[in-house]
């Protein structure tokens, strides 16, 4: 086996206890990058020589016996809306299509200290606002399973480098399932956190803490992976207390492991649409799987998430509003009608424009939700849902027909009621249907990921393997 194709934590370990060294790693990374990246258009900003010379100081930190974080030697990918400094942020715009981030942000300086070694820039679309990912300065990113088809989106890149051994890790953010989705197109763990475990915080000069609400409160930095147990490394990696991002929390991650039996509720359906049967099959293997895993599984009606995918569309949309100028006319054609059929599918729900009441109580409203949800959870209750009702979208889906673009706002309802809420959730792959990954998400209460990421641990000890990916 290539090195390219090991874990990142096999990789750690081989690295840690010099059975192949970081320059060997980075070489064979490297290498599939230059043999498959020309095909996918994942990775930009690609420095080979920087990433040896960093990999050959941490081989010499090996060497002097010096303590060694849990990536160490690790490639990986950052992505283009997220700053590490002196490379590429574009944020997928013409207008910035060469611009260079001012310094590293927290969740980046978080994986530098614990030993990643950055080997380039994840693709994204423009202001990372869809579920795929091509923009008009970089192209588009293709999925490693079938080029027709979405690598996600908005770290679409991200995935499809990862899914195709370019790197075993990759970091990624999320408001709308950005982390989660892409994982789930590619076969791959895609974990969001709980708002606040990892730093939001911006380098000085990127103004991004100065964004709407809903960024501020919604979006979270998180990893995408080939197993659980990387994510779980991944994740805990970036965590990362600091109290100067707004909604950053004071405290560290403490592990919350299983102290009986652990309550799964099965969530198929909202309301908003029907879930593909290939989707009923996806959650009725993992139920099984759990089942023999010792959970309780049980169908539950939860109409809450339903009303917090509904409360998206109004509190993202009138967050943006005054944004759209600038939006449109920096962001392209694609950005354009993209924009154009998601302000028409909030206005079916919402009306043409919200007043400002409407705004205070769908704020007012999550607030409830939250809380409902949460004591519904408890510490024992976990819940498994779909990742999207659909297997992974056509590409370009969103801009070509305005009603087949607003059903993937439906379809999503698993993606875009988790921001909302605040609460941790992990996609995880459970097999392969009609050439496409199949997979599930799993949401815990808050601050349990520990909980989600055991119960997907469960759900990948019993699926076949099916990355990185050999393309055809």
């Amino acid at each position: 086996m290539e090195l390219w194709q090991l874990s990142a934590t096999r990789l750690a370990a081989g690295i840690r206890d010099r059975e192949f060294s970081t320059v060997d790693v980075v070489e064979s990374c490297l290498g599939r990058i230059e043999e498959v990246n020309p095909v996918l258009n994942a990775l930009l900003d690609v420095r080979p020589e920087e990433a040896l010379a960093d990999a050959r100081r941490a081989d010499e930190a090996v060497a002097a016996g010096e303590v060694l974080g849990p990536l160490h030697g690790v490639p990986m990918s950052t992505k283009i809306n997220t700053g590490q400094k002196s490379r590429l942020m574009s944020n997928g715009l013409s207008a910035t299509a060469d611009a260079m981030a001012p310094g590293d942000d927290a969740c980046v300086t978080a994986l530098r200290g614990a030993g990643a070694i950055f080997l380039g820039r994840s693709n994204a679309p423009a202001f990372s606002l869809r579920w795929f990912s091509s923009n008009d300065p970089h192209g588009r990113t293709l999925n490693p399973w079938n080029h027709e088809r979405t690598p996600g989106g908005s770290s679409g890149g991200a995935s499809s480098s990862v899914a195709s051994g370019m790197t075993p890790l990759a970091q990624g953010n999320d408001i709308a399932g950005s982390v989660r989705y892409p994982a789930a197109c590619c076969g791959l763990v895609g974990i969001r956190p709980t708002v606040g475990l990892v730093s939001n915080w911006t380098a000085p000069g990127e103004m991004e803490l100065e964004g709407p609400l809903t960024f501020q409160a919604w979006a979270v930095h998180g990893p995408l992976a080939r197993t659980v147990a990387d994510a779980r490394t991944a994740l805990y990696a970036m965590a990362s207390p600091d109290l100067r991002d707004p909604f950053g929390i004071p405290a560290v991650h403490r592990a919350s492991p299983r102290s009986g039996p652990i309550r799964v509720g099965l969530v198929r359906d909202v309301g908003l649409v029907k879930p593909h049967p290939s989707v009923n099959d996806a959650l009725d293997t993992a139920a099984r799987w759990l089942i023999d895993a010792g959970y309780e599984v049980e169908e539950l009606e939860l109409p809450l998430l339903g009303e917090a995918a509904r409360l998206w569309h109004l509190l993202l949309a009138e967050d943006m509003r005054p944004l759209l100028p600038g939006m449109l006319e920096l962001g392209g054609e694609a950005t354009g009608v993209n924009m154009t059929h998601f302000y028409e599918a909030a206005a079916e729900l919402w009306g043409e424009k919200p007043d400002i009441t409407a705004y205070i109580q769908g704020w007012a409203r999550r607030a409830t939700l939250i809380s409902q949800l949460q004591e519904s959870l408890g510490t024992d209750r976990i819940l498994l849902t779909p990742a999207s009702a659909e297997p992974p979208f056509e590409q370009d889906a969103d801009i070509t027909d305005p009603a087949r673009a607003r059903s993937l706002f439906a379809a999503q309802w698993p993606m875009i009621s988790v921001p909302v809420l605040g609460f941790p959730a992990v996609t995880v792959p459970t097999g392969v249907t009609d050439g496409l990954p199949a997979g599930v998400q799993l949401i815990g209460g808050r601050f349990a990921e520990d909980l989600i990421l055991d119960a997907a641990q469960e759900i990948e000890d019993r699926a076949p393997r099916l990355t990185p990916v050999t393309l055809r």
